[in-house]
């Protein structure tokens, strides 16, 4: 999506250790034009999808917008296991490439039913474990992945190829050929 792609260009920052900062448009201040822009995008690639699914916490606006235009619920698997999280849970861990850490995470099983048609969508897609992750929630769910959808997606690091070559439709609104230093090439 050329639009996405000229806003990284203009307002990303790369850090060190290949992390694009992205959140004065997507994450924390949210232009939601563009984000609205992009879940069009999704909708033009995707039909029948019963839940979107992502993880807390930068995914959680763009699902938002892309379940509104499916016309569909969704939910997003939570980091950590809260007070109010009860009941028979779904588990996977996750390794954060941006945090350097794992994490567990859980969604209530009842959440997710075995006709739900669920498509899977986060903000970046790099080494892919985010998507393993929600993956393997929905393989415990016993429901069917329709597709995966990242925002950015760094191709160099290989995570979507891993879901392609299982023969899944991966959408990337913005695919990142590789940086160099401080630059961003598609």
């Amino acid at each position: 999506m050329k639009e996405l792609e000229e806003r990284i260009l203009k307002d990303g920052i790369v850090l060190p250790g290949d992390i694009l900062k992205v959140g004065s448009f997507l994450n924390q201040n949210v232009d939601v034009k563009l984000l609205e822009k992009m879940a069009k995008e999704v909708k033009k690639n995707f039909s029948c999808v019963t839940k979107v699914l992502t993880i807390e916490a930068s995914g959680i606006a763009f699902a938002t917008l892309v379940s509104y235009f499916l016309g569909c619920d969704f939910v997003f698997a939570k980091k950590s296991k809260t007070s109010n999280l009860s009941g028979d849970l779904l588990t996977s861990k996750v390794e954060s490439y941006t945090h350097g850490n794992t994490n567990e995470i859980y969604i209530n099983k009842s959440y997710l039913n075995e006709n739900d048609k669920v498509l899977i969508v986060d903000d970046f897609l790099a080494t892919g474990n985010a998507f393993k992750g929600l993956f393997d929630l929905c393989q415990k769910a016993k429901v069917e992945v329709v597709g995966f959808v990242a925002e950015i997606e760094k191709v160099y690091q290989g995570g979507g190829d891993y879901f392609r070559d299982k023969g899944y439709k991966v959408l990337s609104l913005a695919m990142i050929k590789e940086i160099k230093g401080e630059e961003v090439i598609f």
